[in-house]
């Protein structure tokens, strides 16, 4: 082997260690992903990553309202069952299911709830439309998460 050649691939070994390097180094700067929640009817779910929060940190009331609403969506036929489901870490913290901003249910530490479709429809409930705001907040005290779901009515 010449010189030449065994110069070539020690350049060739520090570029791949380089380039191994760079990429644990880009790779540690990504943002870890927040725990998930999942709303089912029938057999189409749909999840979702925290609308805003989601990493432990209390967020400020004042910019919660535009955590309501979100571009993921789900068809629901009043007379199916809508199962909401959230990883464990929501659920260590407390969760309440909340319709167009307003509280549904009382607070869970459990990881699954089920709701009739035909309350999120049902103007006694607050609902209006073909279409209502659904949302997983997390935390008992502090807002720490919303995940936000838009549930429309399938006749």
């Amino acid at each position: 082997m010449t010189t030449l050649q065994s110069a070539v691939r020690r350049r060739r070994a520090v570029a791949a260690a380089g380039a191994v390097s760079a990429g644990l180094l880009v790779l540690s700067a990504c943002d870890k992903p927040t725990p998930l929640s999942t709303i089912t009817v029938g057999s189409d779910s749909v999840s979702a990553e925290a609308t805003c929060g989601g990493e432990g940190k209390a967020l400020k009331t004042s910019g919660l309202a535009g955590c309501l609403k979100s571009d993921k969506s789900i068809s629901v036929d009043p007379d199916e069952t809508v199962r909401f489901g959230v990883d464990p870490e929501i659920a260590d913290k407390g969760w309440t299911i909340l319709m167009n901003g307003q509280p549904l249910t009382d607070s869970s530490t459990k990881t699954y709830r089920t709701i009739p479709g035909s309350v999120f429809f049902n103007a006694q409930y607050g609902a209006s439309g073909d279409s209502t705001w659904v949302s997983i907040k997390e935390g008992e005290q502090d807002v720490t998460g919303l995940w936000s779901f838009k549930l429309k009515k399938d006749s």
